[in-house]
């Protein structure tokens, strides 16, 4: 009997030392596989480690609305955005969509990181999903801009009220330059753009606008001030083709913006960037050539006026 039980808790003790001998040995599968896993530091090597997040194999994602052309884009942000993207250590993707609202969609949907919007888009965005300011672009010193109405150079218009009958082009649906804001001094007059223009069409970028009044497509647009002063820069001439005839109250600038998903650290980086271009020559550079000071933050207060705006008219459609 007793010998008996001796040899069952040997089979016991055998089986226990099996288990343990298997467990030991998955472990030690386990632990090779995680250490082939990781990458190897050489700590002698004292050049800075790679992020963990290895951000330069991901690509920053940047939009821009259609405040102008798309050529005109490319050509004016590009070296932005590789700046942006040299600063964070990553490539570039340059995104362009032909609405606003296709811009914002980009946002919403967290295919981009960064956007430049109107301000009107902004507060689409703002009020639908959240959409976040990152800062605003002073411009002359100034955080605001204006809705500029523009006529032929020959016309004999004066005001809006001179334009019943005429041909107007509205830079994109979602603009408050280029649609809200012709729209509202329309209403003013107790009409609508329907009943009070002969023929209304979305040149769908605000130098498109500028080009069919010049060209004669259109007798008046309502555009951007900022990108009407940058095209009469660039082209003179268009200063003996075009005349302003009416110029709005200052509303707060088109801002750059994120989606409220991107994490806080990705957004307080990107907009370190913005706010420090203005202070390294590199930076400074491609601020000139868009005609901008530099990048400031901004709050969501500095576009109280568009707003209301936007809800008055709406309200009167």
């Amino acid at each position: 009997m007793e010998s008996r039980n001796r040899d069952q808790k040997h089979r016991h003790f055998l089986q226990w030392l099996g288990t343990i001998v298997v467990f030991m040995f998955l472990l030690a599968g386990c632990t090779v596989a995680q250490a082939d896993a990781l990458p190897y530091v050489d700590l002698s090597q004292r050049s800075p480690l790679p992020s963990a997040a290895a951000s330069h194999l991901i690509p920053l994602r940047l939009a821009v609305a259609a405040i102008i052309s798309p050529q005109g884009t490319a050509e004016s942000y590009g070296k932005l955005a590789n700046y942006l993207g040299k600063k964070l250590h990553r490539s570039v993707q340059l995104a362009q969509r032909r609405t606003y609202a296709e811009v914002n969609d980009l946002v919403a949907e967290e295919q981009v990181d960064l956007a430049f919007v109107c301000t009107s888009a902004y507060i689409d965005g703002h009020d639908s999903f959240g959409m976040e300011l990152l800062a605003a672009p002073e411009i002359g010193g100034s955080l605001v801009y204006r809705s500029t109405l523009i006529v032929a150079a020959n016309s004999p218009a004066q005001t809006m009220a001179d334009l019943r009958g005429s041909t107007f082009a509205f830079t994109d649906p979602m603009s408050f330059t280029g649609r809200v804001y012709p729209t509202h001094l329309v209403q003013e007059l107790g009409e609508t753009p329907e009943s009070f223009f002969a023929k209304t069409f979305f040149t769908y970028s605000h130098d498109r606008a500028i080009e069919a009044v010049a060209a004669g497509v259109a007798d008046a647009a309502m555009i951007d001030s900022l990108v009407l002063d940058y095209a009469l820069e660039r082209q003179p001439a268009l200063s003996t083709k075009l005349r302003v005839i009416h110029r709005s109250p200052p509303f707060g600038m088109p801002p750059v913006v994120t989606s409220p998903t991107l994490s806080v650290r990705q957004k307080q980086l990107l907009r370190d960037a913005l706010l420090a271009m203005d202070q390294d020559a590199e930076g400074q550079t491609i601020l000139r050539a868009l005609g901008i000071d530099r990048f400031l933050p901004v709050k969501d207060a500095l576009y109280a006026d568009v707003r209301r705006m936007i809800e008055e008219t709406e309200a009167r459609r």
